[in-house]
């Protein structure tokens, strides 16, 4: 994607290296109730009510599916319980069409909970490789991100089903959104990794910018922290972009910032519950490279974690977000404020599991979501635009959320989270390894 001149030999003359893998997993979409869909087959007219998020292809498989002309599928679109991508709307969809056609009768499917969380197309996993570091006046000298995302555009499942397509690894261009950073660091190479698939999955809201802005991000926060420099204040200085500078300083003064470096006031080790605040902040590029930018948004996240069980609780969100003109602003507000809990889940709780037979995370005691009572406070302050083309809002808030919570744990444990999510055990593991390493080093 950019391969700048000189970047090898920058790497190699880095005085102080920072080299980190970033995991994410793969995600259900988790849609509060399984999917419905009715189907009457006639035979001059098809029609089916479904939830699908992606009407247009719908309508398009099912003609496939039946043999049909394209004029005679009409696809009613019906509000469903939000999914923010593709979860088994379509192929519940699919499933009530066949079975209409063999009982001549109009037929509505709808599915388990198991059955949609195991057969859902999920939010695919991704592995985010940086090398890179700084020179001797602590500024960043090299970047290079590699990143791995196995391709998504799931296939309806009736159409593999029923041979009407072949079952064969689809590789898209999907792992690039927002892969190149913002930031003017002197040398920069990044690459994206399409690979086929080895779970069956589709896009689900952020795609691929979210886990590599987490990456960009949290790479950037352990850089200032090495200078001993304000994490804000380090950023500021690879940035031109007005909006951008505009947008961080905004937020800044919205969480009433104070200026520093992180973690700088370590709690006693007799203090169970620790406090920490993360900034995170992006501009989400989208479509195939290079892309397409989207909204700005940039976070400040307060938490505290238990440090006898793990637990995590993030107490305030603060969010500034730049979409352009605002056709509706409580509209944007609550678009803003659902990717807000919906990827502090993501973040704090949320990850697929699967054996040789399928997923095995079928129901909410197997993948757990945020509850209510676990929900932070939100501030959202909306950047005046009127004059500037609108950006769209639906999913940019969401993009900082992984980077933002995983500087805020930096800053009350002074350990560094790389894979999603930030579950008690995982969070203990990593003290308890950073106390190990403390140890040796002391010897």
């Amino acid at each position: 994607m950019r391969d700048d001149e000189g970047v090898d030999a920058a790497l190699a003359n880095l005085h102080q290296t920072v080299n980190a893998d970033y995991v994410w997993p793969y995600h259900l979409h988790g849609s509060i109730g399984p999917s419905c869909a009715i189907a009457d087959v006639r035979a001059d007219q098809v029609d089916v009510w479904s939830g699908t998020q992606n009407p247009h292809d719908l309508r398009k498989d099912l003609a496939l599916q039946l043999d049909r002309d394209l004029y005679q599928i009409h696809v009613h679109r019906m509000e469903a319980s939000g999914c923010y991508g593709r979860n088994g709307a379509d192929d519940v969809t699919a499933d009530a069409v066949l079975l209409c056609q063999a009982t001549g009768r109009p037929v509505r499917v709808q599915l388990m909970r198991e059955q949609e969380a195991g057969w859902e197309p999920k939010g695919t996993g991704q592995l985010i490789k940086i090398h890179g570091g700084i020179d001797k006046n602590k500024e960043v000298g090299a970047y290079e991100i590699s990143t791995r995302y196995p391709s998504n555009n799931a296939n309806t499942l009736s159409l593999i089903l029923t041979g009407k397509k072949e079952n064969k690894p689809d590789i898209q261009q999907m792992g690039d959104r927002t892969a190149i950073p913002q930031y003017l660091y002197p040398h920069l190479r990044a690459i994206s990794k399409d690979t086929a698939p080895v779970v069956r999955a589709s896009w689900m809201r952020g795609v691929s910018a979210l886990p590599n802005v987490f990456a960009h991000e949290s790479w950037i926060d352990e850089v200032a922290y090495l200078a001993q420099q304000d994490p804000i204040a380090y950023r500021l200085k690879y940035l031109d972009d007005p909006r951008s500078i505009a947008l961080i300083n905004a937020v800044k003064k919205q969480a009433n910032w104070i200026d520093g470096h992180m973690h700088r006031n370590p709690a006693p080790a007799s203090q169970e519950i620790v406090s920490g605040r993360g900034f995170s902040w992006a501009r989400y590029f989208h479509s195939k490279f290079p892309g397409f930018g989207a909204a700005w948004a940039a976070w400040v996240c307060d938490l505290t974690v238990n440090r006898r069980t793990g637990q995590v609780l993030i107490k305030k969100v603060y969010v500034a977000h730049d979409c352009g003109q605002m056709v509706n602003p409580d509209g944007v507000k609550h678009q803003v404020h659902g990717n807000i809990i919906q990827s502090c889940s993501r973040v704090l709780k949320e990850f697929a599991t699967f054996d040789k037979s399928g997923t095995t995370s079928l129901e909410w005691g197997g993948y757990p979501i945020l509850r209510f009572d676990e929900l932070p406070k939100i501030d959202i302050q909306l950047m005046e635009y009127p004059n500037e083309p609108p950006m769209g809002a639906g999913e940019s808030a969401s993009v900082p959320s992984a980077a933002a919570v995983a500087n805020a744990l930096f800053d009350a444990l002074g350990v560094r989270m790389r894979e999603v999510p930030f579950t008690p055990a995982r969070i203990l593991q990593a003290v308890n390894m950073a106390a190990k390493n403390q140890g040796v080093n002391n010897e």
